[in-house]
């Protein structure tokens, strides 16, 4: 059962559920969908001579280990840039390296590959895709400007960038665009150091239509807070 804390709403016919923890649960195909992992970015900034805490990998995989556990999910498909680059999987250390061989042996486990990690090598437990139809929707890495397909992506880091009382609160969301006959989910990046972009940035605007309406949605304390982002002309 999904806990009470996590935030259902319909999608496409569907009843999909937000989680606080930036992953999105299916029920009905018991799947846990995460976007932009970015593992081993520490690692990867390194080898610049920028020097990161090297334990970006293990905080993420803890994170959406837990994430699995709690909705109990059977099957979990990752909506690309997995690593922050092709090679990353080689410079995984010994412990995140475990973690992840665990995870993807104890799931049905799909890596859908993206623009960081076009190239990822099938060393990795799981299934590699560029993209998946499942269940009538499409899922992929990059939103398809003129999809009219009900789809689920990534790749653009969005977050809500609020002032409330003269603060600044930014925090990550999904990007949900609807309209008559469709809706599409720009998922927020899980990973431990990805960063964001403005959820109403005219790139997010432009890769979403044709819409209607498109929302930021962020989930808390089993509900979902939505903020209108851009409406079609009347």
């Amino acid at each position: 059962m999904v806990p009470v804390s996590f935030a259902p709403f319909e999608f496409a016919g569907e009843e999909l559920v937000l989680t606080e923890g930036r992953t999105l649960y299916w029920p009905r195909e018991r799947a846990l969908l995460v976007a932009d992992l970015h593992l081993e970015k520490a690692s990867f900034y390194a080898t610049t001579g920028q020097f990161l805490p090297p334990y970006d990998s293990r905080e993420t995989l803890e994170r959406l280990s837990e994430e699995i556990r709690l909705t109990d999910a059977r099957r979990v498909i990752t909506l690309g840039d997995n690593f922050h680059d092709s090679a990353g999987v080689d410079r995984l250390e010994p412990h995140a390296a475990g973690m992840l061989a665990a995870l993807t042996r104890a799931t049905d486990w799909v890596w859908i590959t993206g623009n960081h990690d076009p190239q990822l090598k099938k060393k990795l437990g799981g299934t590699l895709a560029k993209e998946v139809e499942l269940g009538g929707f499409i899922l992929r890495h990059i939103a398809r400007k003129g999809e009219t397909r009900p789809e689920i992506s990534g790749h653009f880091h969005p977050r809500l960038q609020l002032k409330i009382r003269r603060r600044a609160i930014r925090r990550p969301c999904a990007v949900v665009a609807r309209r008559a006959d469709g809706a599409r989910i720009v998922m927020p990046a899980f990973g431990a150091l990805t960063g964001g972009m403005d959820a109403g940035d005219p790139a997010i605007l432009k890769a979403l239509q044709p819409a209607n309406t498109i929302d930021a949605v962020v989930p808390t304390r089993g509900k979902l807070a939505t903020f209108p982002l851009w409406r079609a002309a009347a």
